[in-house]
């Protein structure tokens, strides 16, 4: 066998490992169809589109889409095999991506895109208590301090202020907690997690700080809690 061929086998087996459903190389900048069928769960909407290559699902963080319209779909990320727990499903492929909007723009304030993590539109919020113990941070001290802290345990008392659930294998969770600042956006937090919340809850998350993380298809994101365990 070739180099590169044997190259090629070891880098799919360790996406295999790493990865429950890893996706293929990207396509193209956008997707556009016909929306044949649109269906609602917890900070998604799904929907079957018509292509101009034939039918295919997406989904998009939670939108007001009727039957018939035309959308385009920005930077989608193929998965195959894909299980949606809310719809009891499996997509044999789907398309995460947002619906591009004229004139708007959709933003990260550590990277990434809209398709692996929780939406850009997130709200403001009070200030919340510290978490205790030696490894406690504010949202802000963990944007700012990422390099010293790479690799470290941490534990971030925040209000959950989005939730995207079933991505990769887990779920991203936006935390605020009032410190920091919108404009460099040492404001926000993701973390991944196995456990569940919801949009308004205060919770505790300990996990370890990531950085420079890249989940594949472009995505990246500067700084990220990983593995953390949620206590309310």
């Amino acid at each position: 066998m070739k180099p590169a061929a044997v190259l090629a086998t070891l880098c799919f087996g360790a996406l295999l490992c790493t990865a429950q459903a890893a996706p293929p190389p990207p396509p193209a900048a956008s997707l556009t169809g016909e929306v044949l069928e649109a269906r609602n769960v917890d900070s998604y909407t799904y929907l079957r589109l018509k292509t101009a290559a034939g039918e295919i699902w997406a989904a998009v963080p939670t939108a007001t889409v009727g039957k018939g319209a035309q959308v385009t779909i920005g930077r989608p990320m193929i998965m195959e095999n894909f299980e949606s727990k809310a719809l009891k499903k499996t997509f044999d492929k789907i398309a995460f991506g947002v619906l591009d909007v004229p004139n708007a723009t959709v933003s990260s304030p550590h990277g990434g895109t809209p398709a692996a993590r929780p939406g850009a539109d997130m709200a403001k919020v009070a200030k919340v208590a510290k978490a205790s113990g030696p490894n406690a941070k504010t949202v802000a001290e963990v944007v700012a301090g990422k390099a010293a802290l790479k690799d470290k345990a941490v534990v971030v008392r925040g209000q959950v202020v989005k939730v995207n659930a079933g991505i990769l294998g887990k779920n991203w969770v936006h935390l605020r907690d009032g410190s920091g600042s919108a404009a460099d956006g040492s404001n926000d937090i993701l973390v991944t997690t196995q456990e569940t919340t919801a949009v308004g809850e205060i919770v505790s998350a300990s996990g370890t700080v990531r950085t420079d993380v890249n989940v594949g298809a472009g995505y990246t994101y500067a700084v990220i809690i990983e593995g953390a365990a949620l206590r309310k």
